[in-house]
């Protein structure tokens, strides 16, 4: 046996000698998410490291390209978050080498309904958000209410299909034709979700994923942006790295402009470090394998949370999928219908005494968050929905390493909760 092999063996030894996550219910543990590696990412991470080939380079190519071919995308430009990947989309969309660019001043529709980083590329970008309230059902945004958003200034739609559920693209579409406006997608909690048959991140120009621990897979930290636009993934490549050309595909377009320049240290736009590794793609190519047995996992554990939760109605509301659409379910979401006999507080700290994590819906109303006091914004309209999301709502995990006893166990507890407060 070489030195390889005996590594690989060991870094197998020790994960199998790790804590399970298996329920126990001598000790039980409900978490909101599980790992979706093992000891095989770990090796491939691991093999990566020892041929000291760490930073951006053919492994991370590949790695875009077996994603972007498992979800028909023509172009992917992978980067270190779900977050960057938003701010990389907006920082191309408002650079002045981009054809029909966003400006300072533009208008964003947006869900108050969403997770922080949806809002803060556009605010960082000079643009303005307009937050529009979400449907009670899908927990979306309200495509109902999209119109009465729009003013002058506004110049693109960015979706966000909330915990999995896509939003109605169909009305979306509609709407950004009619008046002439972008479409975004942050789809970084929806991963292989679809709507009529089509994977979310294929209906706009550019649309964005995480790869997060938490997320549908990983690669610890990570993210990818997609689009059909050829100019546009060049224009990421330049952005993700320092503004220079370095990892463009069509490098002699530059080359050529600027003969005066070392072609290896030319610059043609602002831009950050936002690349991935090669160990993280290495690790993301396996992952790719496994996501549609995840995704599986997932909705199956959603339905069993469903058949067994519907008798609480009257307590409970839960997310209802758009329909003609196929929900790949971040978490499985409940909100508390009135407070009349106990309140989301209460329940989640029974839960959580119990060993059942908790969480609030994404960030709830982002429109109430006290950042909002620094930036220009609008608000178009009521709230009401995302406010009671917020104050009402909560979600417990649906991933899947889920046993049918786990899911039993918490849904025994939710039971047993309420008998105790409602007599």
């Amino acid at each position: 046996m070489n030195n390889k092999e005996k590594l690989e063996n060991a870094i197998k030894n020790c994960w199998d000698d790790n804590e399970s996550n298996e329920f126990n219910i001598d000790n039980p543990v409900v978490r909101l998410h599980e790992p979706t590696f093992n000891a095989d990412e770990i090796i491939a991470f691991t093999n990566q490291m020892l041929t000291t080939r760490v930073t951006m380079g053919e492994k991370v190519k590949e790695f875009e390209k077996k994603y972007c071919n498992k979800y028909s995308y023509g172009h992917g430009v992978s980067n270190n978050s779900g977050s960057s990947a938003n701010l990389l989309m907006l920082s191309v969309l408002t650079s002045k080498l981009t054809k029909d660019n966003l400006k300072k001043g533009d208008e964003i529709i947006l869900p108050a309904l969403t997770w922080s980083t949806t809002v803060w590329p556009v605010i960082q970008m000079g643009l303005v958000p307009v937050y529009v309230d979400c449907d009670l059902n899908t927990f979306n945004m309200d495509s109902n209410k999209i119109e009465d958003a729009i003013s002058e200034k506004t110049r693109a739609i960015f979706s966000v299909p909330i915990y999995g559920n896509p939003c109605e693209m169909d009305d979306i579409l509609s709407i950004c034709k009619k008046h002439n406006l972008m479409l975004i997608e942050d789809c970084c909690e929806s991963m292989g979700a679809k709507f009529k048959d089509k994977y979310v991140g294929s209906f706009g120009r550019i649309a964005s994923f995480s790869f997060y621990y938490s997320h549908h897979i990983t690669t610890l930290e990570g993210g990818i942006c997609v689009t059909n636009d050829h100019d546009l993934a060049e224009m990421m490549r330049i952005v993700r790295a320092h503004g220079w050309v370095r990892q463009v595909e069509n490098r002699e377009k530059w080359t050529n402009l600027y003969k005066d320049f070392d072609p290896k240290f030319l610059f043609v736009n602002d831009g950050y470090n936002l690349r991935i590794t090669e160990p993280q793609a290495a690790m993301g190519l396996l992952q790719i394998d496994k996501i549609d047995g995840f995704i599986k996992s997932r909705q199956n554990n959603a339905k069993k949370y469903f058949a067994e939760l519907e008798s609480l109605s009257d307590f409970f509301s839960f997310q209802i999928t758009t329909k003609n659409a196929e929900n790949t379910h971040f978490g499985f979401p409940m909100i508390l219908k009135n407070d009349d006999f106990f309140t989301r507080n209460e329940i989640c700290e029974f839960l959580n005494k119990n060993g059942i994590e908790t969480r609030p819906i994404i960030a709830g109303n982002l429109a109430r968050q006290p950042a909002n006091d620094l930036f220009e914004h609008r608000v178009s309209g009521k709230l009401n929905n995302s406010d009671h999301i917020m104050d009402n709502g909560f979600s417990v995990g649906v991933h899947q390493s889920l046993s049918g006893d786990a899911i039993n166990y918490v849904t025994g507890k939710i039971k047993e909760f309420i008998s105790l407060r409602v007599k």
